[in-house]
């Protein structure tokens, strides 16, 4: 399939609806051009995995797979991301949390609680760090009793907290899901507005620390594309009267 020569700078979900999958696919192998050998093959590996490990699911309008590509291009290219750790754990971000058991199977050890099991088997491949990491961006299970969207608003700021890299994983999360909310259909456009427009000052506050491993011209960005986000999610929720 042949793509336009300024592929590498076409915006994200420009890029997913004028050439789907494989377009967001070539995009990211551009982006992996500018590691060593050793660097790009991990990468590949994390790819193929959660490949994998996502082929049947779909994001309403598209492959799941899609998702994941705009996580890990985004920390390249937008956040001049070079940690090969950061962009393996983004690429497999919702593989415990969708998929633990196929990971917990293929993994070293058989352990009563699955994710436990699932996380032990990315440490095995991909070492402790990628499956700390992941660990963090991992939703727990939540108490039934409770509203959801105020247990993962919590479970955000609490486990960000302690964890900088993770929080530059979850941010380009967020920023898929919500500056992106735009390119959803159906009743998701507005729940996933009522889900993530809190998390807008949670996410501010914690890129703003000084030990978010970003530059400050990268962190500029980031605001903006909160501002975004929340102009966006105005304009959902809050019609005009």
């Amino acid at each position: 399939m042949e793509f336009p020569a300024y592929l590498a700078t076409m915006p994200m979900h420009a890029i997913t609806e004028m050439h789907g999958e494989p377009g967001l696919l070539a995009r990211f192998r551009l982006e992996i051009a500018a590691f060593d050998d050793a660097a790009r093959a991990r990468l590949t590996e994390a790819l193929d995995l959660a490949a994998d490990l996502h082929r049947d699911d779909r994001r309403v309008r598209e492959p799941y797979l899609n998702h994941l590509l705009r996580v890990a291009i985004r920390m390249m290219h937008h956040y001049q991301v070079r940690d090969v750790d950061v962009i393996v754990a983004g690429l497999l971000h919702d593989a415990v949390e969708d998929h633990p058991a196929e990971l917990a199977a293929a993994g070293p050890r058989a352990d009563d609680d699955v994710a436990v099991a699932a996380l032990a088997a990315l440490a095995a491949r991909f070492g402790s760090r990628v499956a700390r990491l992941v660990e963090a961006v991992t939703n727990p299970a939540y108490d039934p009793g409770r509203d959801r969207h105020a247990q993962y608003r919590e479970h955000v700021a609490a486990s960000l907290d302690r964890e900088p890299w993770a929080r530059v994983i979850k941010v380009s999360d967020f920023t898929d899901n919500g500056v992106g909310v735009i390119h959803t259909v159906g009743p998701k456009v507005a729940s996933s507005a009522a889900k993530y427009r809190p998390l807008v000052p949670v996410f501010r506050e914690l890129v703003a620390r000084p030990d978010t491993p970003l530059s400050a011209p990268v962190k500029q960005h980031i605001f903006a594309q909160l501002d975004l986000a929340e102009e966006r999610f105005h304009a959902i929720l809050d019609p005009p009267n």
